[in-house]
This record gives structure tokens, C-alpha cells and sequence, in this order.
């Protein structure tokens, strides 16, 4: 299973690239799955919900399942944040794992820049930054520069970087 990251600032299209880039994959006859970093207290249960009831009894995991789709939560209890290699641990077998988030783990990612979100470019000070998409024309970079709007150029450089083979 192989990995590629997206870093970028809030508000540089991170989600709205996994969102389009995940389908141009799939079309190649690739399997992906994606990891998303949550940067603040999340929660995907609802109160009133069984499984709701069930976490805040005191259980450390809690599964919910149906024909469509199952879903397993996990509560931390005060230990700390699960690392990125035992999340990905948990996952099924897939092509490729796109991870959005986890941008001080050292592992490939493609960064997402806009000029108009008024933040700095993240690649000259991150090693494991391999190419930037962004929705201008940028100077002055070390890795290759892809157009945002370019879905199959992105797709063509993620497939060639992490060496996958389109079925």
C-alpha cells in the first residue's frame, strides 16, 4: 500500500483536490483510500444515536455496521494520538492512501498552494515535499510545479511518484 500526502494551509483546496483526484484514479483502475487529520476535537456520532450512548458509557470501541457501510470509532481515554503508521495499520488493502493532514510526518506529499490564502509556500522548509499544485505560476521551486486544474496531470505525476501501476 503506498502513500502520497496533501499539506497545504486551510482554504488552499486540499479536500476539493482529494474530491476530484480520488474518481481520476479510480477511472485508471486504481483502489485508493484517504486519511484525513483532524486538527481539532472532532465527533462523526450524533447524541441520542446507540452508538453515542455506547461511547460515552465507557466503551473503547464502538462498531456500527449496516448492508451499506460499517464504521468503527475509537476513543483515545487520555492516550495519545495514534501515529499515522497504525492508523494506516487499520486500513484494508488498497493502491494507493491519500493522507490530507499529518504535514510533520516524514513521508511524500504533494502541496496545495494558492497565493490568495496570503500563506507562505510550506516546500522550501519541508524535504519530503516532492512537487506543488497550485493556481498560479511560482519561481523559485525545487520540486516540479503542477497546474491545480490539471486532474490528469496530477494524476500522471502521483501515479509515476509512487510507482503504481494503472490496470
Amino acid at each position: 500500500m503506498r502513500i502520497l500526502g496533501l499539506a497545504g494551509w486551510s482554504g488552499s483546496g486540499k479536500t476539493t483536490l482529494v474530491s476530484r483526484l480520488v474518481p481520476e484514479l479510480g477511472r485508471r483502475g486504481l483502489t485508493v483510500s484517504t486519511l484525513k487529520h483532524a486538527h481539532h476535537s472532532f465527533d462523526v456520532d450524533q447524541p441520542g444515536k446507540d452508538s453515542w450512548e455506547h461511547r460515552h458509557a465507557g466503551a473503547v470501541e464502538v462498531m456500527v455496521s449496516s448492508a451499506n457501510r460499517w464504521a468503527l470509532m475509537h476513543e483515545n481515554r487520555g492516550a495519545p494520538e495514534a501515529p499515522l503508521e497504525d492508523l494506516l495499520r487499520r486500513m484494508s488493502a488498497v493502491d494507493l492512501v491519500i493522507v490530507e493532514g499529518f504535514k510533520n510526518h516524514p513521508h511524500p506529499k504533494l502541496e496545495i498552494h494558492r497565493p490568495s490564502v496570503g500563506k507562505p509556500l510550506l516546500c522550501h522548509d519541508d524535504p519530503f515535499i516532492v512537487a506543488v499544485a497550485s493556481d498560479a505560476r511560482l519561481g523559485g521551486l525545487r520540486v516540479p510545479l503542477l497546474g491545480l486544474d490539471d486532474i490528469g496531470a496530477i494524476a500522471d505525476f502521483v501515479i509515476a511518484q509512487t510507482g503504481l501501476a494503472v490496470r
